[in-house]
C-alpha cells in the first residue's frame, strides 16, 4: 500500500530504499556504457569553451530549469564559471539575462555529467536542486543516486548539495554518498535563503526542505 507524507510524495517505502546499497556496488564497480549522444556532445564542447574563457573554478547547478538558480549561484560566485544544465529549451528559453560567468546549457544532464568526468572537469561546488523523486520503489535506479551515472557524478568531486522536499531521498542520497567514500557527509532541515524556484515554493506550501551535503 503506498502512503504520502506531509510534503505529498507517494510512495510505499518508508525509509531508503532496501536494494540501494548493492545497486551502488553494481554501479562503481560497471562503467556507464550507453552511448553519448551527438547532440550532447556538442552542447558540452561549446559549454567546455565558455568555462575556458570565463576561468576559475567550476560550479554546476545540475537540472537548473530555467537557470534562476545558476543565475544567482553566478552572482554569488562572481569569480567562479557556474554552468547551468537543464534538457528544456523552453524553460531556458526563458531565462532573459544571466551575470556573465553564467554558462547555460541545454543538454541531456546524464551525458553532460559523462563528458565532463571524461574532459577531467573537478568541480568546486556540485548543487542539485531540480526535484529528482522516482516515488514508485521500483524506479529506484532513476533516482540519481541509484543511476548508473553515480560514479560519474562523484568523479566531478567538489563538495556536493542536494535539496529536496522528500526525506527518503535525502536519506538515501546520504547513504550513497557514505556508501561511496564521500566525506563530512550531513543532512539537516535549518532554514535557509532558497536557491530555486521549486524550493521557494516547497516552501511557501509550508513543506520542509532537505538538505545533503559531502565533500
Amino acid at each position: 500500500m503506498s502512503s504520502t507524507n506531509s510534503n505529498g510524495i507517494n510512495s510505499i517505502q518508508d525509509g531508503p530504499h532496501r536494494h540501494l546499497r548493492r545497486l551502488l556496488e553494481r554501479h562503481l564497480a560497471q562503467p556507464f556504457q550507453r552511448p553519448v549522444a551527438h547532440f550532447n556532445r556538442n552542447a558540452f564542447e561549446r559549454a567546455a569553451q565558455e568555462v575556458k574563457q570565463i576561468g576559475g573554478g567550476i560550479i554546476l547547478d545540475a537540472g537548473c530549469g530555467n537557470g534562476a538558480s545558476t543565475a544567482l549561484l553566478a552572482s554569488r560566485f562572481p569569480d567562479r564559471a557556474v554552468v547551468g544544465v537543464d534538457k528544456s529549451a523552453a524553460r531556458l528559453g526563458g531565462r532573459r539575462w544571466h551575470p556573465a560567468n553564467c554558462v547555460l546549457v541545454r543538454a541531456d544532464l546524464v551525458d553532460f555529467w559523462r563528458l565532463a568526468a571524461a574532459a577531467g572537469w573537478r568541480l568546486e561546488r556540485h548543487f542539485l536542486l531540480c526535484p529528482n523523486p522516482w516515488p514508485k520503489s521500483r524506479h529506484i535506479g532513476r533516482r540519481w543516486h541509484g543511476h548508473a551515472v553515480w560514479p560519474d557524478i562523484l568523479a566531478l568531486g567538489g563538495r556536493i548539495e542536494v535539496r529536496t522536499n522528500w526525506e527518503i531521498y535525502a536519506r538515501e542520497f546520504v547513504l550513497a554518498l557514505e556508501v561511496s567514500g564521500v566525506a563530512n557527509v550531513e543532512l539537516d532541515m535549518r532554514p535557509r535563503a532558497p536557491l530555486s524556484p521549486f524550493e521557494r515554493k516547497y516552501r511557501a506550501r509550508g513543506q520542509l526542505i532537505y538538505r545533503v551535503t559531502g565533500n
